[in-house]
């Protein structure tokens, strides 16, 4: 599923699912950086993203897999 990803003017990371009309910031990250790894958001979704350069900037639209669990 396609998601956009943000910071805030206070450095906290969301992320957006358009399809969903869903907006919820990211509370756990698998990977000390966003790329390559599982994200958790605020309502339990889990998400695998892309492995992207540390350095990516923000915002970006990727394509996410949602995981089971």
């Amino acid at each position: 599923m396609k998601i956009m990803i943000r910071k805030d003017s206070a450095g906290i990371l969301s992320a957006y699912v358009p399809k969903k009309d869903l907006e919820e910031p990211i509370v756990q990250m698998d990977k000390p950086h966003l790329w390559g790894g599982a994200i958790t958001l605020a309502n339990g979704w889990r998400l695998e993203l892309p492995d992207l350069a540390s350095d990516t900037r923000l915002p970006i639209t990727v394509e996410a897999r949602r995981l089971e669990g």
